[in-house]
């Protein structure tokens, strides 16, 4: 089927109204954090997060899941100017979803095919689904102090996909042409979605460690005091970034699995140790390392985040380094 230009030149359009649309909310998003405050002092997390430890070296239990003060920014703890900014922050970050989304669907009308199928779509598929999993989180609970960590790189994201991995709107490549696209690579995207979210609150909750392991020494905060003051304490960030990785990581597997599955259609075997197969394995294990500490030798804390943080950064590699510099099978990028 011939390319409709007019949607494809459409999509164009609309990712970059999306790209303007999350700078607006990047910028609300800076003023917001800068504004705000937090409920609770770093004083009184601190103290907490020190009783919680020694309840633990004790075998007692400790319940993270409602703590005795609030750790969001809310209504009565954030009146002013920083509430205000947090607000347009995530009306944008709306808009520029919808926009981006509109701009995918665009893409693929303008094929007749499902829009993933190089790199430059693949890229605004996991903006997309970064800025979805935001949003979408955001409507049971306030997350406007996330805001900037999230919206950064989705544009750094996007950034790249216009600017160095920009392709034509084309027809799906033979080897791409199965009913695996949608099922294989969705199931990519969205954990790839959830994972940014989560290795951004393992990144903030070692930040927020730091500074309240300084004030429960008797120490000043820090340069780190200023940001730490206007996210959720250590131990919230550690939970909610725990509960992410858990309820991703079984999607991830079925990712792992319908790729084996649909190696084996495409190829006649279900593994080759082809460079982003290797790379998918190695996440896996990654992200199975850090529930199984978690679970069995009572991983918490800076351990289990370096774990998260080295499992997005295998994701990372696997994204840019192998998609767009190593040559295998899996080699889609459009760039070549």
């Amino acid at each position: 089927m011939s390319i409709n230009e007019t949607l494809a030149q459409g999509s164009n359009f609309m990712v970059y109204g999306s790209i303007t649309a999350f700078t607006g909310a990047m910028a609300a998003f800076s003023i917001s954090l800068a504004k705000g405050r937090r409920l609770e002092s770093l004083e009184a997390s601190a103290s907490r997060n020190t009783a919680a430890s020694h309840q633990l070296r004790m075998g007692s239990t400790v319940t993270l899941d409602k703590p005795a003060v609030s750790t969001s920014l809310s209504d009565e703890g954030d009146r002013g100017e920083g509430r205000r900014a947090g607000n347009i922050g995530m009306s944008l970050t709306w808009l520029g979803m919808i926009l981006l989304g509109a701009g995918m669907v665009l893409r693929g009308l303008s094929a007749h095919r499902l829009p993933w199928g190089n790199m430059y779509e693949f890229s605004l598929a996991a903006g997309f689904a970064v800025s979805l999993a935001y949003c979408f989180l955001s409507l049971t609970r306030d997350l406007r102090w996330l805001g900037l960590f999230i919206t950064i790189p989705v544009l750094l994201d996007l950034g790249l996909a216009i600017t160095v991995l920009y392709t034509e709107s084309a027809p799906l490549v033979p080897a791409l042409n199965s009913y695996w696209l949608a099922i294989h690579v969705t199931a990519a995207i969205v954990c790839m979605g959830a994972f940014t979210v989560g290795a951004a609150m393992s990144a903030l909750y070692l930040v927020a460690q730091h500074v309240e392991d300084r004030v429960a020494a008797g120490l000043e905060p820090g340069k780190l005091g200023g940001l730490a003051s206007r996210v959720p304490s250590a131990d919230r960030l550690d939970l909610m970034a725990y509960r992410i990785h858990a309820f991703m990581f079984p999607i991830w597997t079925f990712a792992v699995i319908a790729g084996a599955i649909w190696a084996e259609a495409a190829w006649g075997r279900y593994w080759g140790w082809d460079p982003k197969e290797t790379w998918a394995f190695i996440t896996w294990v990654i992200y199975a390392a850090y529930l199984h500490a978690r679970a069995t030798v009572g991983w918490r804390g800076r351990k289990a985040a370096f774990v998260a943080l080295a499992g997005y950064g295998a994701i990372m590699f696997n994204y840019f380094i192998v998609n767009m510099y190593v040559n295998g099978l899996h080699s889609y990028s459009g760039l070549n």
